[in-house]
């Protein structure tokens, strides 16, 4: 099977108030097995938890470079194991689970 081509994104070419919309754009539109790759100037370890807590279970996270000066992670999406979301979660339908 053919891998995926992986996206990057240099955040640090984005403005903060654009990039969580950005990201969770990205994440959400990533099929499973799919993934991306960001670049930052500082350990994006937040949003780590942002898609965690959104996302329970689809989220695969591994630190490329970490640091100091460039921050670069894989962010993958595999499918979600265990109990169906809540009602209230973006995996219900909202955004960043798909």
């Amino acid at each position: 099977m053919p891998a995926h081509p992986v996206t990057t994104i240099d955040l640090r070419e984005v403005a903060p108030r654009e990039r969580q919309a950005l990201i969770l754009n990205s994440f959400d539109a990533l099929s499973v097995g799919q993934g991306l790759v960001l670049l930052n100037d500082h350990d994006p370890l937040p949003l780590r938890y942002e898609l965690e807590d959104c996302c329970p279970g689809t989220l695969e996270w591994s630190y490329m470079t970490p640091g100091p000066a460039v921050w670069r992670v894989r962010i993958g999406k595999r499918a979600a194991v265990g109990a169906p979301a809540s009602a209230g979660s973006c995996c219900s339908g909202g955004s960043c689970c798909g």
